[in-house]
């Protein structure tokens, strides 16, 4: 390369690197091409054209431009950032291990953490429009379809502890369950009114149909052949039952206990007491959702409050 700065050989260098002798996929040397491509016009704009004047303030500087943006570069998101780190921090790794530079100015500088995703909750209108399109045929299975979508919302269950009950884990007089969540940890739920009803016309009127010689123990919910529901099917049952109710978003068993966590904490209730509710081990955990429910407060603030409207 004639004429080349000497960051820009080791750049070569370190491609040729990956091409060769790591093997990386196409499309993976593409991204670490253009991701270095910037790195090395970012050096060069600040006059540094040899490794050794690079120094973890050089690095950290050009994390900063990457997350600000420029004249000819949008603002990058913490996710495409991070990857343009990963790649610039393996460079300069390399660059010591094959003796281009005594030190590492990028070892310290972390990538950003990509952004926290929110869960995402139904409107109530969408949880009790899929709740009335779970018993809607009428059938065996939508006794027991009905009654499964209940203890998912009623409770906030995970969907493996929902197909993992038993008979005997619920307490329809006292208006409990018996919960068993990561690492074994048990917890007891109340059960709402509505769970409870569902729950009590599927095992009157549903579990018993289903019954067979096959049947696995005590389970609470059986698939027709008589076996404990799988979480699969126990996943279609959901996603049918909102293709019926026409809602179009994407759903899952976690959107319902997202819609319960983020229902009752729009209801007024303890952050503490959904976090015991849901059996998350740590409150911050649970904390996410509050801030679902400030975006709804923001939302109706601005609409309703007459010094917030533009």
């Amino acid at each position: 390369m004639a004429g080349a700065t000497p960051v820009q050989v080791a750049v070569r260098t370190y491609l040729d690197h990956l091409t060769v002798e790591k093997g990386l996929a196409l499309n993976t040397l593409t991204s670490y091409r253009r991701d270095l491509r910037r790195y090395v016009e970012f050096l060069a704009a600040a006059g540094i054209d040899d490794l050794g004047g690079v120094s973890e303030a050089t690095v950290t500087a050009f994390l900063v431009g990457l997350r600000e943006g420029d004249a000819d570069h949008p603002p990058l998101s913490s996710t495409s950032a991070a990857r343009t780190v990963v790649a610039v921090r393996g460079f300069h790794r390399f660059a010591v291990a094959d003796g281009l530079a005594q030190v590492d100015p990028a070892a310290a500088v972390k990538p950003p953490s990509p952004a926290k995703r929110l869960p995402k909750a139904l409107p109530l209108a969408d949880v009790e429009a899929i709740l009335d399109a779970a018993g809607a045929p009428g059938t065996t299975l939508a006794l027991r379809d009905r009654a499964l979508l209940e203890v998912l919302y009623g409770t906030g269950a995970r969907i493996s502890e929902a197909v993992g009950l038993d008979v005997d884990d619920l307490d329809l007089t006292d208006g409990t369950v018996l919960l068993r969540g990561k690492g074994g940890k048990e917890r007891l739920v109340p059960v709402g009114s509505f769970a409870r009803e569902a729950v009590e016309a599927y095992l009157v009127c549903g579990r018993t149909e289903l019954l067979t010689t096959r049947a696995v123990g005590g389970a609470l919910f059986l698939n027709a052949r008589g076996g404990r529901l799988s979480r699969q099917s126990a996943w279609a049952v959901l996603v049918k039952a909102a293709e019926r109710a026409g809602v179009t978003r994407d759903v899952s068993p976690h959107t319902l206990r997202h819609s319960f966590a983020t229902h009752l904490l729009d209801g007024g209730a303890d952050v503490r007491v959904v976090q015991e509710l849901l059996g998350h081990a740590s409150v911050t955990t649970t904390q996410v959702y509050t801030l679902v429910t400030v975006d709804n407060l923001r939302e109706v603030f601005a609409t309703a409050h007459p010094r917030a409207r533009e």
